[in-house]
Formats: C-alpha cells, structure tokens, sequence
C-alpha cells in the first residue's frame, strides 16, 4: 500500500529519525507540526493519516482533544492516527493505534500501511455509495455506532493470566476462548476474529506453529496479534499488526483495543462493498439477503421447484429466549457463513433467521438446520454465557404451495408478499 498523500507528524522536538525512515518507505509530502500548530496544519493540509512521533501524555490537552475531534469528524474517508508508546505510556490521543517506541521505525510504517488500506477500502465504499444513489437504487445503510460494538477477540492460552485476561477483554468487546492451538484455529476459521490474544501457557514452539498459520494466510494479515511473552522477530513484516505484550490484562486491552476497532470496521466495509456490489441485495449488518431481496428471490426458486418437480425446504431458526441484538447479529453472520451458495437466508424483525434449502428434501433440510442451529446456539452461549433452547421449524413446498402458504407455515404469521 502506498504512504503517498500527505502526512502530519506531530512532535514537540524535530522527529528526524522517524521523517526520514518514512520518506524511505514512499511517504510524501510529511508536515512536522508541533502539538500547538498540528489542528492548523490538520485544516490546511488535509492528511490521510497522522503519527504521533513521541510517546507520553501531549503537552497541549486542549489542542489534543481538538486533533482527535478533527480527525473523528472529516468529510470522506478515516484519517487514521498512528501513537508511539512506551511501557509506561498509553496513546497521546485515545483512538490513535498505538505502536512501541522501542521497535524500528520500519514497524510504524507498516502499521501506517495497513490503516491506509482500510482508509482506502472506506474511500471505495463511499465512492461505490455516490454512484450507487446516482443509479436511483435503493441505499444500503451504512452501520453507524462504535466498531468495536462488533468485534470479537479470540484469547488463546491456559496459563494463569487466562481468566483475568477474558474478564479485562469480556468488558470491552465480544470474547472467545480457546484453550488449545487447534480450537483457535478452528474459530478463525469459523467466526469473523478481529483480534487474537496468543501465548499465555503455550510453549515457544507452538506459539511459533501458530503465527505461522496467520503469516500465511492473506485473511489474517492486517489481524490485530498480541502475544504475552517474546514474539517471534520473523513474523513483524508479514502480520503488521503484531505486538510483544506484558502480563498487565488492562495494559493489553487499552493497547489492544485500537487495533480491534479498526479490523472490526474494515470487516463492516467489506460487508458493506459486498452489498453494494451485488445492488444492494445483502445486509450489511449481518451479509444475509435483505428481507426484501429474500421474499422476491424465495417466490422465483418456488416458481421453479414446482415447474420442474424439484424439492424445497424453508427453515425457521430462533431462539426462546429473548437475547441481545449483538448475539443475534453475530448468528445471523454465523449463518451467512454455513449456508451454501444455492441456499439463500435473511434475518426477519424479531432476530430469527430464514433459510431456503434449494434442491433439498425435508428430512435432509432437517439436519443441516438443526447442525446450524447449534452453531448459533454457541455463539449465544458465547456472548450471553447461557444455553437458550432453539427454537426450529421447517416446511417443505407441496403441490399448489405458494409464497404466502409456505411463509404462513413456518412464521405462523401474515408474510409480506413479493414485490
């Protein structure tokens, strides 16, 4: 990813060192900017991102709050800060990502990268968006609210700092636990991870085997990875986003926080292209078929099955239990997730998830729903740290079936009619 576009270092001394290590690595033009003169230089230059060059609480309080305001609140894309800190040392300003002071400066630059990629996948969107209502199409709402309302971290260890650590982590983000290499990686590959605690009670090896099934997977790259103990010098250039961390439970989610906040919104953005790209027919919030786009999809697939005889299953998946709109979400995106490319699904208002079964007999649509529906019961179990009963209901397409029939069957309410 290219540093070029400009860049406001903000340090109270000359930042030599950290000017020039930039320069080398493609950035251009750099504004040094003094903490005072930095929200001038943020209205006159415009900057795709900021560093913050020296660690410690900013001289000016007032001027901090200020850049931090400017930078929350620009037209277009993220302005993404980037903090150097110390051991003793949080960010100067609380959303910037910090990055260690102690580690070469070839470090900060490929964090820089890294939030410049998400800068410029949010600058696709809201371009894709602009056309989008040219084109007269019904806009898809871009989430609003805190990212990190979205994200979940995976901690994996089963030393002593385990409990403590999920305890710190549980009160800022959705968590998941993995008390083994092999369960970890088998949540990446199953849930939607923007943040990976690793190392506590795993021995160097096997810390080692772990971080080399992220370097090599492109899925993982910009994936916020916090590792107590000695991380590996190998894997700073392929995980950008890699930190050696101490014991401090607080310590590591202030710092680590950040970061999570930042793959959580770049997943949002790509959930959001996804949408776009397909005309607005998925939800951006869980990547399932808008209810609109589901009903007229179902009508066609039903015209079909029964002209050429074919079966069709319709399942209803919820859950007892009334449960928070973050558990229901990250089922609904469970969903997305299982479902196979004939298959199509959609959340309804009350939280459930409607999947249609193309091609697909009663008794078999009957397993896979309830294989699914264990799925989203664990991840309620997850977040809410109780087993709710799952409620599941299927019906299968019948001679002169309609839309409005075999809706009626599984919500066991009016449906809403095609379009």
């Amino acid at each position: 990813m290219s540093l070029q576009g400009p860049l406001i270092v903000v340090a109270e001394k000359p930042a030599t060192d950290l000017v020039e290590a930039l320069s080398r690595a493609g950035a251009f033009p750099i504004v040094e900017a003094t903490w005072a003169d930095a929200p001038t230089a943020f209205v006159s230059v415009k900057p795709a991102a900021i560093v913050i060059a020296e660690p410690g609480a900013p001289p000016s309080e007032s001027a901090s709050r200020m850049l931090c305001l400017q930078a929350a609140t620009a037209t277009g894309p993220i302005v993404p800060i980037i903090a150097r800190v110390d051991a003793d040392n949080d960010a100067a300003v609380p959303i910037a990502l910090p990055n260690d002071a102690t580690l070469p400066v070839g470090r900060l630059a490929a964090r820089l990268q890294s939030a410049l990629r998400v800068r410029a996948l949010h600058a696709t969107v809201l371009r894709r968006l602009e056309t989008f209502a040219g084109l007269g199409g019904e806009m898809p709402v871009l989430p609003t609210g805190d990212a990190l309302d979205d994200a979940t971290v995976l901690i994996a260890g089963r030393g002593p700092l385990y409990p403590s650590l999920s305890v710190a982590m549980g009160e800022r983000v959705g968590m998941v636990g993995a008390l083994s290499v092999e369960a970890a990686a088998k949540y990446l590959n199953s849930h939607d991870i923007d943040g990976i605690v690793v190392g506590d009670g795993f021995s160097p090896r096997m810390v080692e085997a772990f971080l080399t099934v992220l370097a090599q997977d492109t899925r993982f790259r910009d994936i916020p990875v916090a590792v107590i103990g000695e991380a590996p010098p190998d894997f700073y250039e392929s995980l950008p986003n890699i930190d050696h961390v101490d014991g401090d439970p607080a310590r590591l989610v202030a710092r680590m926080v950040p970061l999570v906040r930042m793959h959580a919104f770049e997943t949002r953005l790509k959930r959001m292209l996804k949408s776009l790209d397909a005309g607005g027919m998925f939800d951006p919030q869980t990547g399932l078929l808008t209810h609109e786009a589901f009903v007229q999809d179902l009508a066609k697939v039903i015209r079909e099955a029964s002209e050429r005889s074919q079966p069709l299953s319709l399942a209803r998946i919820g859950f007892e239990e009334p449960h928070d709109e973050r558990a229901n979400l990250d089922g609904a995106r469970m969903v997305a997730r299982l479902t196979r490319a004939i298959d199509f699904a959609c959340q309804d208002d009350d939280g459930a998830v409607l999947i249609v079964f193309t091609q697909t007999d009663l008794q078999s649509a009957h397993v896979v729903a309830r294989r699914i529906a264990g799925v989203m019961k664990n991840v309620v179990v997850a977040q809410r740290g109780h087993s709710p009963t799952a409620d599941v209901t299927l019906a299968t397409l019948k001679a002169g079936d309609t839309l409005e029939s075999l809706l009626l069957r599984v919500l066991n309410r009016e449906p809403v009619a095609a379009a």
